[in-house]
């Protein structure tokens, strides 16, 4: 896989910090392939985050969301066989999602060996857009009120 070199965007970029972590996170990550995930696009505001484990039961997996990451971990116990061979990876794993400022994790559920994460987004009120009405016959309440007061 290509890697990139940020380090001139580094020298003449302010504020943009996190976005090259991210970028770097996203680099690092890639690079991991387990345990393989889908990430899908139900609707104008909602995903969903299926990732693929098979043999983890739900008290052998952890899903944490904090400050617009979403972690999910695993464990399996390592439990005592003789294995002629072994091909199924029984290692532990730690995936890291970046969310945007307004995606919250609205479920979760473990379905046929998938672990199924709902995602939304809420934008607040106050930063959705709106619809600023025009009025006839007035030319400016600034000017109303300065004339009030005069």
């Amino acid at each position: 896989m290509r890697t990139y070199d940020f380090a001139p965007l580094w020298r003449s970029s302010i504020g943009f910090d996190r976005l090259f972590d991210l970028l770097d996170a996203t680099q690092r990550a890639n690079e991991e392939g387990s345990p393989p995930y889908d990430i899908e696009r139900l609707g104008e505001d909602s995903y969903r985050i299926s990732l693929a484990l098979a043999g983890y039961a739900p008290e052998n997996i952890s899903l944490t969301a904090e400050q617009n990451v979403l972690t999910v971990e695993g464990r399996k116990d390592e439990q005592k066989r003789d294995l002629l061979y072994k091909g199924i990876s029984a290692r532990s794993f730690k995936r890291q999602f970046n969310l945007a400022e307004q995606v919250t994790v609205t479920d979760a559920y473990l379905d046929n060996g998938l672990l199924r994460i709902g995602l939304k987004r809420e934008v607040p009120e106050a930063k959705k857009p709106r619809k600023i009405p025009i009025g006839q016959g007035v030319r400016n309440n600034v000017e109303q009120l300065e004339a009030k007061a005069a």
